[in-house]
């Protein structure tokens, strides 16, 4: 059975009501926790299926790495041991790195393996 948009706002409205009422004391046959739990369910499912979330390109990857570790794309080349034109390849989806230099972009930015290999 699908959910309709008003039935998946009715149960996002209620999982707000619960949130409060259900802490990490609550055991798992009470009432409140059995129906925050349902209704979490159902709401995953059917945000997964209206809402999918594609996985960031590599070129999306270090780009966010660069901003959150505040570091410019001239810092990273040097860390990597690449020109900074090369770097603004990777940013700009120009250009894909290597695996030596994508196990450097890894350590350097604290990007996981498998984000930058897509899995």
């Amino acid at each position: 059975m699908e959910l309709t948009k008003q039935q998946y706002e009715f149960a996002l409205s209620r999982i707000e009501e619960l949130l409060p009422i259900v802490d990490d004391s609550a055991s798992v046959v009470d009432r409140s926790s059995v129906e925050l739990s349902l209704l979490s369910e159902v709401v995953i499912e059917y945000e997964n299926t209206h809402f999918p979330i594609e996985k960031p390109s590599v070129a999306e990857l270090i780009d966010l790495a660069l901003e959150e570790n505040h570091m410019t794309q001239k810092e990273l080349a040097k860390e990597i041991g690449v020109s900074p034109s090369r770097v603004n390849d990777y940013v700009n989806g120009r250009s894909v790195p290597s695996l030596e230099i994508a196990k450097r972009l890894c350590l350097s930015l604290g990007i996981t393996a498998s984000a930058m290999l897509g899995v």
